[in-house]
C-alpha cells in the first residue's frame, strides 16, 4: 500500500510538471491558447479576428487585437516575444509592442514590427514601421516562420526564423515628429494588425518570456 501511495505521488507530480511546461516553458509563458480570444481585446470591426484549428486568422477591414490577459496584467517592458505567422500573396499586418489598448485606427503608442512580404506597401517583415524600414524580403508568403523581438532598454532586436534582420537602439531623448510622439519605448501590451480586407494573415504559438 505504501509503495502505491508513492508511485502515486510520483505520477501526480509529473502531470504537474508537464502541465506546468505547457504553460511556461523554460520562462516562455503563452499568450494564446489555440481556442480562443477571451484574454485579447477589439474595438471597431472586431470580426476581422478569428479562431480556427489553433490559429489566429485575420482577415478583414481595418482592426487591431490587444492583449488583455493577465501576464504581466499586460503591461510588458522589457521582453522576449515570439510568434509563429504566415501570410498569403498581398497580405499587410504587423505586431505592435509596448501599445495601448484604442477602439478604432491605427494604435498611436509603440512600435509596430512589420508582416509584410508581398504587400505593395514596399516596407517589408521585420521592419520597425516607419522607425527603422527594411526593404529587403527575407520570407516567403504561405510559409510558416517565426518571427522573435527582443526589447532590453532602448534595444529592439527582430529575428526571422534564425536570421537578425533588425538591430535598433532608440537614441535618448529621442524627438518624434507631432503625429509619432508616442512612438516610443515605454512599456504596454501587444497588438495584431489586420490592415485591409485583401490581407489574409495567421498567427499561432505566441508566447512572451518576461525580462527583469
Amino acid at each position: 500500500m505504501k509503495n502505491k501511495i508513492i508511485f502515486f505521488f510520483i505520477a501526480c507530480c509529473l502531470v504537474s510538471c508537464s502541465a506546468s511546461k505547457y504553460h511556461s516553458s523554460r520562462g516562455w509563458i503563452s499568450l494564446f491558447d489555440g481556442k480562443s480570444l477571451s484574454v485579447w481585446k477589439v474595438g471597431a470591426n472586431a470580426e476581422t479576428f478569428s479562431v480556427e484549428n489553433g490559429m489566429i486568422v485575420v482577415h478583414g477591414k481595418t482592426a487591431h487585437l490587444f492583449y488583455d490577459g493577465p501576464v504581466k496584467d499586460h503591461n510588458f517592458k522589457n521582453f522576449q516575444f515570439k510568434a509563429d505567422v504566415m501570410t498569403h500573396k498581398g497580405a499587410n499586418s504587423g505586431i505592435y509592442i509596448h501599445t495601448a489598448y484604442q477602439d478604432g485606427g491605427w494604435p498611436s503608442k509603440g512600435y509596430e514590427v512589420q508582416v509584410n512580404n508581398s504587400h505593395t506597401d514596399w516596407i517589408r517583415t521585420g521592419s520597425l514601421y516607419g522607425i527603422e524600414n527594411i526593404k529587403e524580403v527575407y520570407i516567403k508568403d504561405n510559409e510558416w516562420f517565426t518571427m522573435y523581438i527582443t526589447v532590453l532598454d532602448k534595444k529592439v532586436i527582430v529575428k526571422l526564423n534564425d536570421k537578425v534582420v533588425l538591430d535598433y537602439t532608440e537614441p535618448e531623448n529621442v524627438q518624434r515628429s507631432e503625429g509619432d510622439k508616442q512612438r516610443v519605448l515605454s512599456s504596454g501590451t501587444f497588438a495584431l494588425q489586420g490592415h485591409d480586407p485583401n490581407s489574409l494573415v495567421y498567427f499561432k504559438n505566441i508566447m512572451v518570456k518576461p525580462l527583469p
